[in-house]
């Protein structure tokens, strides 16, 4: 993840304010995301040379476990990103692990006048067709997040209603829990694991978080 001491715009930009044009600074900013610690970051982050971006202004994360694992670098990212700024992804889902993470970027960098581009799609949201993908896909999130929440409620009155508890209990009891975190430890492939243990890699990489 890059560290800086200070925002120092670098590109001319106009900004539209209510009905008036407005000249600023604007710096462009990178972000490069892969999901675990083995694979590396080369071929981001020299897409983000070739689109532009110094590399002193690019943000990493190499994140292993579940989708809830916190990503460091993309919140230094927000925090240090302006309105005016613009974000350079090389696709559209460095920026989440499900349509609802990518979405709520989004929609955070919209709200806060940071525009994207997502090298890959071709999203740009300085032009009006780019603003309208994120757009859309802002409001696929709400849903995503939506009939996420209807469906977690009807699980639990279902399983009221068989007189079970209200959430499933773990597919592993706490001993097999422990005796899959000792294989991984000795390097055992997250994937090998989770067919010998009967859950999937998803869960298998939650217990290992």
């Amino acid at each position: 993840m890059s560290r800086f001491l200070s925002h120092t715009p670098f590109l001319e930009s106009r900004l539209s304010v209510g009905n008036e044009t407005v000249v600023g600074m604007t710096t462009i900013i990178g972000y490069a995301r892969v999901s675990t610690t083995g694979q590396d970051l080369d071929a981001q982050l020299a897409a983000l040379t070739t689109a532009g971006v110094q590399t002193s202004r690019v943000f990493t994360d190499k994140l292993s476990g579940s989708a809830k694992t916190d990503r460091p670098g993309l919140v230094s990212m927000l925090a240090y990103a302006r309105g005016g700024d613009t974000v350079v992804v090389t696709a559209i889902d460095r920026l989440g692990r499900s349509v609802a993470e990518v979405t709520r970027t989004i929609a955070e960098l919209g709200e806060r006048g940071i525009l994207l581009r997502a090298i890959r799609e071709g999203i740009d949201t300085a032009t009006p067709t780019g603003r309208a993908v994120a757009a859309i896909m802002a409001t696929l999130a709400e849903l995503e997040l939506e009939l996420g929440r209807e469906r977690r409620a009807a699980s639990r009155q279902s399983r009221r209603a068989r007189q079970l508890p209200a959430t499933k209990p773990p597919k592993l009891s706490a001993e097999r829990r422990e005796q899959l975190r000792r294989l991984a430890a000795t390097g055992e492939p997250v994937k090998e694991l989770a067919t010998a243990f009967s859950i999937g890699r998803a869960t298998a990489y939650r217990y290992l978080a």
